[in-house]
């Protein structure tokens, strides 16, 4: 796709000072949101205890990502049609205000308030950056910038989590929210600094919205409710709900996401519908690779810890390989989507007694790896195949549509392992996902 840049690009020197300087600061709030995302897991087993709210605990994680769905839908239109800094702003300071009403919770309902808050404006901004990317970088730049914003969680990935813990069990753990949203100030000066240094947008003119816009936020809604419903039936084991929340998702989703992706079709359908099974067969089975280490082996969650860190180092470096190669994106795709079944099929062996517990943390790093090289080549991709105008909607299509495929992995793996406690089958149908990527990849392009 050709750059979105105005014919007056600046020379090359100028523009990658001006490239550093918005990528710093995108860096700087993304290594936020990912601290953020992973302090809550964290710490809601406090959270629950002190507020007395463990009737509501799954609700604390659903409810985010219902109202993520719904800020994402919102704001892939609006940047579309007004440009990227309108949903950008809005989204940081709905996010930092969300953290601050966690943060002084006195009930769990409030806390679960400032959590929907954190949601609707994590969904409005996360969406609006592959905006700003579209808009700003030119599309040789495109692998390295997402790139970079993978890099911006193996940080708060190796670290996030014991801090979280231990200002949790020696202070607080509002200061945890609390103290993000003070430190999420001078990350967002920085962010400001680097947006102004900019040069102007191909179109700021606001673009008038022919699209069926409300039609599209209202399915949306209906996603994000059948998402909380489904996640919440599984948390609960109340099958009932479970198949309820599946059926309002199964008639939402496909009104959320390009013609044909449930088929595959060729291009952008099958871009969309390659995150989905690739993701969901990733954090699923994350969910349940601490569990069973802990669990089935002995593990302390500190130990079991540490084979999800190696994950996320891993799939750093995949993203990093992307960036600096960044030919060949049906070969990757396919070699990314084969590392995460041969990843996934190794750390499942773990559940044997006889298998060393070094094979668990193995198959998780080469996971990583192929999750790494997958995430951001689609991200690119995306975009490439977007018309002008167009990539906020398609680029929430996308995570609209990682977000309900990996709602339902996550949940029916859930109730799989609740009910049977077969851990063995949970992991063979997510390798069954990953591997039904593999065959798809080719479908990326228009080439029969």
């Amino acid at each position: 796709m050709a750059s979105l840049m105005t014919s007056t690009s600046p020379p090359p020197a100028v523009f990658s000072s001006r490239y550093r300087a918005l990528s710093t600061g995108i860096t700087a709030l993304m290594v936020l949101v990912a601290f953020e995302y992973l302090a809550v897991a964290t710490a809601m087993p406090e959270i629950g205890k002190e507020l007395q709210g463990f009737g509501l605990y799954s609700l604390a994680f659903s409810g985010a990502v219902a109202a993520a769905l719904v800020g994402t839908v919102a704001g892939g239109r609006w940047g579309d049609v007004s440009g990227p800094d309108k949903p950008l702003w809005t989204g940081l300071g709905m996010f930092v205000t969300g953290l601050v009403i966690a943060g002084l919770a006195p009930t769990m309902e409030v806390f679960i308030a400032g959590r929907l808050l954190q949601g609707l404006g994590g969904g409005l901004f996360n969406v609006a950056i592959y905006v700003l990317v579209a808009r700003v970088y030119p599309g040789a730049m495109h692998p390295k910038v997402f790139s970079l914003l993978a890099a911006a969680w193996v940080l708060p990935s190796v670290v996030g989590p014991a801090i979280t813990g231990t200002v949790t069990e020696t202070w607080t753990w509002r200061a945890v929210f609390l103290g993000v949203a003070v430190i999420a100030l001078p990350a967002v000066a920085i962010f400001w600094r680097g947006l102004a240094s900019r040069e102007p947008y191909a179109d700021d003119e606001e673009r008038a919205d022919t699209g069926p816009f409300a039609a599209r936020l209202a399915w949306g809604g209906g996603a994000a409710v059948g998402a909380a419903v489904l996640q919440y039936g599984s948390g609960e084991s109340n099958y009932v709900l479970m198949a309820a929340g599946l059926a309002v998702l199964l008639v939402a989703l496909p009104m959320l996401v390009p013609g044909g992706t449930l088929r595959a079709a060729r291009g952008l359908p099958t871009v969309v519908a390659l995150r989905g099974l690739s993701m969901a067969a990733f954090f699923a089975a994350e969910v349940l690779v601490p569990l069973m280490l802990v669990r089935e082996r002995g593990l302390t969650l500190t130990e079991a810890g540490i084979a999800l860190t190696g994950g996320a180092l891993a799939w750093s470096a995949g993203s990093w390989l992307q960036g600096k190669y960044p030919g060949g994106r049906v070969l990757r795709l396919w070699g990314g989507h084969l590392l995460v079944v041969a990843g996934i099929s190794v750390t499942a062996l773990a559940i044997l007694p006889a298998v060393p517990i070094w094979v668990a943390f193995i198959g998780w790093v080469v996971c990583g790896l192929g999750i790494g090289m997958i995430y951001p080549t689609l991200s690119v991709l995306v975009l490439e195949l977007s018309k002008p105008g167009e990539e906020g909607k398609n680029s929430a299509s996308l995570s609209v549509g990682e977000s309900g495929v990996t709602v339902v992995a996550v949940a029916v793996t859930g109730a799989i392992l609740t009910s049977t406690g077969a851990y063995a089958v949970c992991f063979a149908l997510l390798v069954a996902m990953a591997l039904a990527g593999a065959l798809l990849s080719r479908r990326v392009t228009m080439e029969v």
